[in-house]
């Protein structure tokens, strides 16, 4: 078995067998064609040859090279799909041994969640102010991320009915994982007036969908253009920082915290599987704290 089949076994394997999502198995296939060109200039064609000092060769050359060299977060996410490889590789007697099975990825620093302020948070709800369809609808899909703190991909994938009352909205994360999140007053009005105001008239626009937020076509709206209208609200409101959909969850968590939320309902609100995920939050709130307390107190510096 030479590379290329290699590599397309185990992306059959992860796509029908364990069911990733389209997404993920998207950026393992990035990753791995990444290392076969890597391997493929090192003329190596045969998985069977390639040992520990190959995988180090390649994380070195991540670091390294000269088009643009990686950090150590996105090194230590193509060596998870290397390994995952490798690993497929040993349990379907290609290979004897794992031989990636003891290969480290670099070690990452602690990299605090970007948040927004409350203040900030306002200006940028308030720049989708207006009657027309797309601000109705942008209203009421950003009023509902942060509301919500949903990723992007559970709010675009949100349909008609899993707005289930007035007050809770179901979301599907991670590996299909349902929770049912509460929503509050500002964009439970604003998610009505979208669903009584605007989404009939683009859903006519188009195929019968039953997705809730639709494009100025009547189509479910993308990935990509959440980021283009949060992108273009932030211009509006005259913000000087970067603004992403995850900021919106960010800042849901920061400020839940902040205001005395119990990390682990933020971690149930959030969807993470470990609360260790959520606690990075509890660092961002601790540094505004100790920030305050430096500008306050007549004795901190």
């Amino acid at each position: 078995m030479n590379l290329a089949t290699a590599v397309d076994a185990y992306l059959r394997h992860v796509t029908v067998e364990r069911g990733l999502s389209a997404n993920t198995v998207a950026a393992y296939t990035r990753d791995l064609g990444l290392y076969a060109t890597w391997l493929a200039g090192e003329d190596i064609d045969d998985p069977t040859t390639i040992g520990p000092a190959q995988l180090s060769g390649f994380v070195q050359y991540l670091g390294t090279r000269a088009e643009a060299p990686l950090g150590a977060s996105s090194i230590a996410r193509v060596l998870s799909s290397v390994r995952g490889l490798h690993r497929f590789l040993a349990e379907e007697g290609v290979a004897e041994v794992d031989v990636a099975r003891e290969t480290k990825p670099p070690k990452l620093g602690t990299r605090l969640p970007k948040a927004i302020t409350i203040d900030e948070v306002g200006a940028l709800l308030a720049a989708t102010d207006g009657e027309s369809l797309q601000q109705v609808r942008d209203k009421a899909l950003l009023e509902l991320l942060y509301a919500t703190g949903a990723r992007v991909s559970e709010a675009v994938a949100l349909n008609v009915d899993d707005v289930l009352d007035d007050s809770v909205v179901r979301l599907f994360g991670k590996g299909g994982k349902q929770r049912v999140v509460p929503v509050g007053s500002y964009a439970r009005a604003a998610l009505d007036a979208y669903l009584v105001r605007a989404r009939p008239i683009l859903s006519a626009r188009g195929s019968a969908t039953p997705a809730l937020f639709l494009g100025l076509r009547g189509q479910r709206v993308s990935r990509q253009n959440v980021w283009l209208i949060i992108r273009a609200a932030a211009d509006r409101a005259g913000l000087t920082v970067e603004v992403s959909p995850h900021t919106l969850r960010h800042s849901f968590a920061t400020h839940l915290l902040a205001g005395g939320a119990d990390v682990r309902v933020v971690q149930e609100l959030l969807g993470h599987s470990s609360v260790a995920t959520t606690q990075i939050y509890t660092l961002v709130t601790a540094d505004t704290l100790r920030d305050m307390y430096t500008i306050a107190h007549p004795r901190a510096r």
